[in-house]
């Protein structure tokens, strides 16, 4: 009896989109993350900690800024960096993982890896199509 209970609980809550990965619930994540707020709120506070020092401002290494819009979609000099809607295409996300290209392995940040949560965020964001608002303030 007890593993009958056990049974249709765990059914139950697989059912009601409460099991891991249900997707009713990577679907209400995955709206939170495509609303400008989500960038503004969770992702440019991760990228103004880690990456404006050299991408941002008056600051352009490798011909990339990350405090636009525009200077995301355009990318750098490898090119684009940002796929919206596909993480696993995306430049970016690969450097911050520190699990660049065979031809250019320099992780990004160079000195300290993010955290697995800010990685998570930034490839959350990107998942969700990259969404920010279209006049971000330079840096």
């Amino acid at each position: 009896m007890r593993k009958i209970l056990l049974g249709v609980g765990v059914a139950a809550m697989v059912a009601g989109g409460w099991g891991l990965g249900a997707p009713g619930v990577r679907a209400a994540a995955d709206d939170e993350a495509a609303k400008p707020e989500f960038y503004t709120t969770k992702v440019k506070p991760i990228f103004e900690a880690n990456c404006y020092r050299c991408h941002a401002g008056m600051n352009h290494r490798g011909g990339l800024t990350l405090s636009t819009k525009a200077g995301m979609m355009k990318g750098g000099k490898d090119g684009t960096v940002l796929v919206p809607g596909d993480s696993s295409a995306s430049l970016l996300v690969k450097l911050i993982r520190h699990a660049g290209p065979v031809n250019d392995p320099k992780p990004m940040p160079p000195k300290a890896k993010l955290t697995d949560a800010d990685v998570a965020t930034v490839e959350r964001w990107v998942r969700a199509g990259a969404v920010m608002p279209e006049d971000a303030p330079p840096q």
